[in-house]
């Protein structure tokens, strides 16, 4: 009998909207050094590979050579900023709970790949009431890889039993298309996350623009699977 089909949620700007947040934290770690704070319609630029990379984009952004800086201290002092406040106001996206349920009454079981830190995965969904909802949380430290790379999503998958032939991802980034086409699962993109260049420009196999229309793309992508 073939394992439960398995949809791979990317978490900031597909799953739940964090750009508030992210961005407060990042602001806070970048006071600190008396640094202007950058605006949250900013965050399709900052956002995607992970607290590191989105710390040295913003210092970028004020035109500071990320070399230059203590990217591990600016690292811990924005996760402090960003746990400490967690959830804060992050909140799924409109009718993401319900495509869960009606997709988990239809025998799908879900998982979380993102390139933020495990540690900070766990705590914002459990924060939000919904671990258990997921196989797996993995995050960008959670291999020795993240994505685009195909292992990172890949390890997703076995680690909540599922298979890659019955597997479908769901994000909002090139990080997120790239790591599913890697892999070899086809791909949902979603038009309200967070990047700098359309989704639709990026080649997912389906475009959403709200969770209402989830369901029917899975639907096709999945060929009618069920558990």
């Amino acid at each position: 009998m073939p394992t439960a089909p398995l949809l791979v949620f990317d978490l900031d700007g597909t799953l739940v909207d964090t750009a508030s947040d992210l961005i407060a934290a990042l602001n806070d770690t970048m006071a600190e050094d008396g640094l202007a704070a950058i605006p949250v319609s900013e965050v399709g630029h900052l956002v995607g590979a992970g607290g590191r990379v989105m710390i040295e984009r913003g210092l970028r952004h004020h035109g500071i050579d990320p070399a230059t800086r203590n990217i591990d201290t600016l690292q811990s002092r924005f996760v402090g900023h960003y746990g400490r406040a967690m959830p804060g106001v992050s909140q799924p996206y409109p009718n993401a709970i319900a495509a869960l349920d009606r997709l988990e009454a239809a025998g799908w079981r879900f998982a979380v790949c993102t390139n933020k830190t495990e540690q900070l995965a766990v705590q914002l969904i459990e924060s939000l009431g919904l671990s258990s909802r997921f196989a797996a949380i993995c995050g960008g430290d959670t291999f020795p890889v993240r994505k685009p790379h195909a292992d990172h999503l890949l390890g997703t998958i076995e680690r909540a039993g599922g298979q890659r032939d019955r597997a479908i991802m769901v994000g909002d980034s090139r990080a997120d298309i790239e790591a599913a086409r890697n892999a070899g699962i086809p791909v949902i993109g979603v038009t309200f996350g967070y990047t700098d260049t359309p989704v639709a420009a990026l080649g997912p196999d389906a475009i959403i623009e709200h969770y209402d229309g989830l369901w029917e793309a899975v639907a096709v992508l999945g060929n009618g699977w069920t558990a």
